[in-house]
């Protein structure tokens, strides 16, 4: 094997295990950030539900309240 090939065949090498070591860590990277995003949304759901139960809460109070004290409401000002 002559001087030459043995250097094409060393740098072939070294260039395809930078390949396949980069294209690992691309992928790593990828599954990292889709995980990221189930967290994301699994955190906005969870905000989700809190907002209505305490939506919930208020209109409850609201009926109760207005049980107690009846309210009249005024219908809403005119837009000229």
């Amino acid at each position: 094997m002559s001087r030459a090939s043995k250097i094409t065949l060393g740098a072939v090498s070294v260039a395809t295990i930078g390949i396949i070591v980069g294209v690992h860590y691309v992928q790593e990277l990828e599954q990292s950030t889709m995980y990221q995003g189930v967290i994301n949304d699994h955190e906005r759901q969870r905000i989700k539900r809190e907002r209505m139960d305490e939506l919930l809460m208020q209109q409850a109070l609201e009926k109760e309240l207005e049980a107690e004290q009846p309210v009249d409401r005024a219908p809403p000002p005119s837009r000229r």
